[in-house]
């Protein structure tokens, strides 16, 4: 029972520890213009096959690729024109629905500007730029770049550079371009962590990502905390038992043990030996009468082992 315990603990924790897989998306961009392909792969170095691309909508809809929208490809998943009702949360997902990778924010405009800025978090000491496009221009055109929704500066070029980035700055980022519009907002995502592997932590996008994402930490902590607590109470009950156990073998090593001898005189002996003591008393004179199977009232006179000899003379 123990050891099944502990294999099960051991399966759940290995089962909500993060797998390190993670989505990229190509064009390597939060936002892009409507009617423009994009394609998202899951990528995973132990296992590259049985991942799923799913999507929560602007709209709340939950689904995956190729339910309804993009082309799945084995553990990749391809829109090949986008629409604005695109624009949501996208994740990989294993096919028993059991890891998870890191959510990324895809916006799909509709307009004639976007902001193009980093899918995944940016590492912190860094630098990151960020860049206004229209749908139209051929060359970069000035841009004026703004942070939750205060003006940040304006760049001739239409590009942006935040240079040795800091968890400050974190927050939603847009750009305009006169004459042609203002871009969506972006969130930008900065992590303390050495590198931007799977199962780095992202800031929460704009879009709500679904509620069981964030039920599913909580349920593995409690599912491990009951079997920890299993396995506790099993080691006390089995430790408990076995110290009933060598009670009991002590009490009964305890009891006095007698044995019946033959004396040269034809006389039936009884020897005590007990546990306490290594002296041994023999009792002697006993009548063959009063000796039956195993029980019987003795009335001896005890004597000592080293006035054996004067007894037998």
């Amino acid at each position: 029972m123990e050891e099944e315990l502990l294999l099960l603990f051991l399966i759940s924790l290995l089962s909500c520890t993060t797998n390190q897989v993670r989505l990229t998306v190509s064009p390597s961009s939060s936002q892009i213009f409507k009617t423009e392909s994009v394609s998202l792969s899951c990528e995973d170095e132990d296992r590259p096959d049985g991942w799923t691309v799913r999507r929560n909508t602007t709209k709340g809809e939950v689904s995956h690729c190729g339910g309804g929208w993009g082309r799945s490809d084995g553990s990749s998943c391809t829109i090949k024109y986008a629409i604005p009702i695109d624009s949501g949360s996208y994740w990989c997902e294993s096919s028993d629905g059991s890891t998870i990778s890191s959510l990324i924010n895809l916006t799909v405009s509709g307009g004639s500007v976007i902001l193009q800025s980093p899918v995944l978090p940016v590492m912190e000491g860094d630098d990151v730029t960020l860049t206004c496009r229209t749908e139209t221009a051929t060359s970069n055109l000035p841009a004026d770049f703004y942070k939750d929704g205060s003006f940040i500066r304006t760049e001739p070029a239409g590009h942006m550079t935040i240079h040795h980035v800091s968890r400050s700055d974190e927050g939603q980022y847009k750009c305009n371009m006169s004459g042609h519009g203002e871009s969506p907002s972006s969130w930008i995502s900065v992590t303390g962590t050495t590198s931007t592997t799977p199962g780095s932590t992202t800031s929460t996008p704009p879009s709500d990502p679904p509620a069981f994402l964030f039920i599913l930490p909580q349920v593995c902590v409690v599912v491990l905390l009951v079997l920890l607590v299993l396995l506790v109470r099993q080691f006390v009950h089995r430790k408990h038992e076995a110290n009933q156990k060598e009670a009991q073998e002590d009490e009964v090593t305890d009891y006095i043990t007698y044995s019946v001898i033959n004396s040269n005189h034809g006389q039936q002996q009884l020897i005590r030996r007990s546990r306490d003591t290594y002296s041994v008393v023999v009792y002697s004179s006993v009548r063959s009468e009063d000796i039956s199977s195993g029980q019987s009232a003795y009335r001896p006179i005890r004597k000592r082992r080293n006035q054996k000899s004067s007894t037998a003379q």
